[in-house]
């Protein structure tokens, strides 16, 4: 974890900010707000096997080039 921490803890106030957002949306957030950035695999192993993410659904869009994309709908944990 300590690779991504900074990722992590990001995403994780990200999340607290707006409740509900899909993995395109966190992605843009990351890379707007650190030089370095992240990759959509990174980010999609981040969310994946932290415990404090959930996925909650998936959300059906189109692309810029006209192709179907459905993307993963994350939220935090609520214990």
């Amino acid at each position: 974890m300590s690779k991504t921490r900074r990722l992590r803890s990001e995403i994780s106030e990200y999340l607290d900010d707006v409740g509900e957002a899909n993995t395109t949306a966190i992605l843009d957030h990351i890379n707007r707000r650190f030089r370095w950035g992240a990759t959509m695999n990174q980010l999609g192993n981040v969310l994946a096997r932290d415990s404090r993410f959930t996925k909650v659904g998936f959300d059906e869009g189109t692309d810029v080039g006209g192709f179907r994309m459905r993307v993963c709908v994350w939220s935090k944990v609520t214990a």
